[in-house]
């Protein structure tokens, strides 16, 4: 990816995108493998917002079972199964455990035929299916419910994670780019452009320089997520479709346990889930509406007593100082029924604002959730392609990602051999850039110093920052740390590594002192944001 804004006032697109969190990221990857110019426009960073801040699971939907949604559940299924055949370097299979408790009647007789439906749902895919466990056999495969009060036994079930969320956002853009499409960072959509209810294009503000311009384009996609409404307010468009937000919670801490499990709340009956993430453990998340700035969205101390008091019925041991730090997001929901934030489905909406406010050259996406952002990415691309007179079909089911199939371990060992670095950290690299990594250590064969650690606290090595510069449009401390490498979801938050990489990053952007504290600044006060739980 190469940030190239002079390219852009003098092209007329067929696509603009906003957006560039997974969703639009596949729009733009899809309609670029389509033969279409396309250029896509995140106000701050690509995956900084919903995509980033999810449960990092790639799965049907177990739960959406109880809200009669089976059309959600198979679609999703379907869509874990590509994923798992396009990127398996960063989309692997995950065991789920969930424990039976003798107190909990309706779910020891709800989940038999639900698990039923699951399977079926799973025809064909390469997964294994469900079974049941006796509480010995629970125990055994998860010692950590031992202590658990009136276990007596477990269902085991298969799904996907994908540790690396951020990563298959920025491996879409990739892509796109490399197939032509102009991907541009830090540039907020300021306002569009439109005449005679046409939209012919967006005006743009390039936050790194101050510059405001204008790029045209056949049709618009706002695909921005739970600024979907922000968009359209712009235009006065989408009256009727305003987007349900709602917040969702998430803890990291020590670890809890060896498998997956999933949980359900005694107080509302809501299904949470343990994740193991890295070494650590993953718990979440909450659900509930959300009013207030959604530019800054954080975990408050309702939001962690209510994580810890059910988890504490579970895990009577654990204790709040267990919590290394809280992330929080926005779920973009369709509204549907006055139900319940749990309630609401997660299915996703393609509105073309010519069919519903008369407004041509405008579509949004509403809803959706990381799983199924290909086929959702197909159905908008589909669409586009009609209008625009073309009919050139989709390939992302069967185009693997870059960095796919990934790195085995023999060749891991070759390669740290090769380049002298430690096998844990040639490992570390392969999860995050799969066979990509290879663009990383020619940086490492370039200038010996880049395989140094970034920091004692990890696995990182100085090269991934230059990788990061060049390659994939890391223009903030921001970006390297959350986005491209995540040393800043660590326990300690990276803070021991952010003047490091704030060094780095100016001598190879130019930055002066006073950008430099002032990027570290930046961080550290995000990093906050995880920690005002405890105010």
């Amino acid at each position: 990816m190469k940030r190239n804004l002079n390219a852009i006032g003098n092209q007329l697109f067929d696509l603009i995108i906003i957006g560039g969190g997974i969703i639009g990221a596949g729009v733009a990857r899809d309609a670029a493998l389509r033969g279409l110019s396309v250029l896509l426009l995140e106000k701050e960073d690509f995956a900084c917002g919903t995509t980033s801040s999810s449960t990092r699971l790639i799965h049907g939907g177990l739960r959406y079972l109880r809200m009669l949604d089976f059309k959600l559940v198979k679609q999703d299924l379907n869509e874990r199964e590509i994923l798992l055949k396009i990127a398996p370097h960063l989309v692997r299979r995950l065991e789920f455990v969930i424990p039976l408790l003798k107190s909990a009647l309706f779910y020891r007789l709800s989940l038999p035929p639900g698990l039923w439906l699951y399977n079926r749902f799973s025809h064909g895919a390469s997964l294994p299916h469900s079974y049941h466990l006796s509480a010995k056999e629970t125990v055994t495969l998860e010692p950590s419910l031992e202590n658990t009060d009136g276990l007596v036994g477990a269902y085991l079930y298969y799904d996907a994670q994908v540790a690396y969320a951020e990563r298959l956002c920025i491996e879409n853009l990739t892509d796109a780019a490399a197939r032509g499409a102009i991907i541009v960072n830090h540039a907020p959509v300021t306002g569009l452009v439109s005449k005679d209810n046409i939209v012919s294009g967006v005006r743009v503000k390039d936050e790194l320089y101050g510059e405001e311009f204008q790029a045209r384009g056949h049709i618009v996609l706002n695909a921005t997520g739970p600024w979907t409404d922000t968009i359209l307010y712009k235009f006065e468009a989408g009256r009727g479709y305003i987007i349900r937000k709602t917040k969702g919670v998430h803890l990291l801490t020590d670890k809890i346990s060896n498998n997956a499990l999933v949980l359900f709340a005694k107080s509302d009956g809501r299904l949470f889930f343990i994740i193991p993430w890295l070494e650590h453990s993953l718990i979440g998340t909450t659900d509930t509406d959300y009013t207030a700035d959604i530019d800054k969205v954080y975990a408050d101390k309702s939001d962690v007593d209510y994580l810890v008091s059910e988890l504490g019925h579970y895990f009577p041991d654990f204790k709040r100082k267990n919590i290394h730090f809280t992330y929080a997001s926005l779920r973009p929901l369709v509204p549907k029924n006055n139900k319940s934030a749990s309630d609401n489905s997660r299915a996703h909406r393609l509105v073309d604002h010519e069919q519903q406010d008369g407004i041509r050259g405008l579509l949004s996406i509403l809803g959706g959730k990381n799983t199924a952002y290909r086929g959702i990415a197909e159905e908008a691309v589909n669409l586009i392609t009609k209008k625009l007179g073309k009919n050139e079909a989709c390939i992302t089911a069967h185009t693997l990602l870059p960095g796919a199939p990934g790195v085995i371990p023999e060749e891991q060992e070759k390669t740290a051999q090769a380049s002298g670095l430690p096998i844990t950290t040639v490992t570390h690299l392969a999860s995050i850039y799969g066979s990509r990594m290879e663009k990383v250590l020619k940086y490492v064969n370039e200038d010996k110093r880049l395989g140094n650690p970034i920091s004692g606290g990890g696995w990182d090595i100085l090269a991934q920052i230059k990788h990061a510069v060049r390659e994939e449009e890391a223009l903030s401390v921001n970006d390297f740390m959350m986005r491209r490498s995540l040393i800043g979801l660590r326990p300690d938050q990276g803070l021991d590594a952010v003047d490091t990489v704030a060094r780095e990053m100016a001598a190879l952007l130019g930055w002066n002192s006073t950008e430099i504290q002032k990027q570290i600044a930046t961080f550290h006060t995000a990093m906050a944001l995880g920690q005002l739980y405890k105010q």
